[in-house]
C-alpha cells in the first residue's frame, strides 16, 4: 500500500512519460557533444524523476479538496485520507531539492530549468485550472520543458535543436490536453476545472483541437526542414502527424467521446514514436 500510495501522489506513469522524453533529449544532445556519458544519462534520469514527482506532488496537494470530488482522483492518498498534507510537503521538498541538486550537478542551466518548471506547474498551472481556460496554454510550457532540459543537461546551449524539440511537445500537449479534457469534461466539472478551449464538450472546442493539432504537421517536419533530421524522420513525422490530425477530425466531425479517447490514446504513442524516431535519425546522420 505505502508504494501504491507513493506512485498515486507523484503520478508515476506520467513521471514516467516525462523522464522518457527528458532522457532521449539527452542522447540526441550528447550525440552533439560528440559522446554519450553515461553516468550522466542516469543522473539525469534520476534528478528528472525527482523534480517531476515533486511537482506533481505539490499538485496534489494543492487539489487535494477537489480531488475529493472526482471519482478519478478520489483514491489519491491525501484525498482519501491515506497521508496527510504535511507528509506529502516532507516528500515533495525532498524529491524537489535532491533532483534541482543533481540536474544542477549536470549543469546550472538544467537545475534552473526544473526549478522553473516545478514554480510554473505546481504554482501557476494549478491553480488556473479552475479559472480559465488558457491554464491549458501555462501548463504545456512546463509539460514541453523535459526534452529542452534533457537536451540541454548534455549539451549545455539553448540551440535550435534544443528550440525545434521543445516546440514539438509544446504543440502536442494541446491535442493532447484537450483530448482528455474532453473524455474527463464531466468528472472535471465536478471540482469545478475549465479545460477544454470553450468551456463545453462542442463545435468550437473540437475546432481548436483540430487546428493545433493541424499545426504540428509543419512543426514535426522542423528537424528535416533545419537540416539536423533526415528524411526517414520526416516522413515518420508526417505520418504520425496525419494520422493523429485524421484522429482530430473524426471529434470534429462527431464531437463523441469515444472519439476524443482515440485522440488520447494517439497522442500517448504520436510522441515517443517521433522521438525515438528523431533520435535514431539523428544518430545515423553524426556518424
Amino acid at each position: 500500500m505505502i508504494w501504491s500510495d507513493f506512485s498515486k501522489l507523484i503520478k508515476l506513469r506520467l513521471t514516467f512519460l516525462v523522464v522518457f522524453s527528458a532522457s532521449i533529449s539527452f542522447l540526441i544532445g550528447s550525440k552533439v557533444n560528440g559522446q554519450i556519458v553515461w553516468g550522466n544519462w542516469l543522473i539525469l534520469i534520476a534528478g528528472g524523476f525527482l523534480v517531476t514527482g515533486a511537482a506533481n506532488c505539490f499538485n496534489e496537494i494543492i487539489e487535494k479538496d477537489f480531488d475529493r470530488l472526482m471519482k478519478r482522483t478520489a483514491d489519491r492518498p491525501i484525498p482519501a485520507g491515506r497521508m496527510t498534507t504535511g507528509q506529502a510537503l516532507v516528500i515533495g521538498l525532498f524529491m524537489a531539492i535532491a533532483g534541482t541538486y543533481l540536474l544542477g550537478q549536470l549543469n546550472l542551466t538544467a537545475g534552473y530549468l526544473s526549478v522553473f518548471s516545478i514554480l510554473l506547474y505546481a504554482f501557476a498551472y494549478t491553480p488556473l485550472k479552475r479559472k480559465s481556460p488558457i491554464a491549458v496554454f501555462i501548463g504545456a510550457i512546463p509539460g514541453a520543458l523535459p526534452p529542452l532540459i534533457g537536451y540541454v543537461a548534455a549539451h549545455e546551449k539553448i540551440d535550435a535543436i534544443a528550440i525545434v524539440l521543445f516546440a514539438i511537445q509544446f504543440v502536442w500537449q494541446f491535442p493532447h490536453f484537450w483530448a482528455i479534457a474532453w473524455v474527463l469534461d464531466d468528472d472535471y466539472k465536478l471540482a469545478g476545472f475549465r479545460l477544454l478551449p470553450s468551456g463545453q464538450r462542442n463545435l468550437t472546442s473540437a475546432i481548436i483541437t483540430f487546428i493545433l493539432t493541424l499545426i504540428l504537421v509543419p512543426v514535426s517536419l522542423l528537424p528535416t526542414y533545419y537540416g539536423f533530421g533526415g528524411i526517414y524522420v520526416g516522413i515518420v513525422s508526417f505520418a504520425c502527424s496525419l494520422v493523429f490530425l485524421y484522429l482530430a477530425f473524426k471529434l470534429l466531425k462527431d464531437l463523441e467521446i469515444s472519439s476524443a479517447k482515440k485522440l488520447m490514446y494517439g497522442s500517448f504513442f504520436y510522441l515517443p514514436v517521433v522521438q525515438l524516431m528523431f533520435l535514431f535519425d539523428f544518430i545515423g546522420k553524426v556518424k
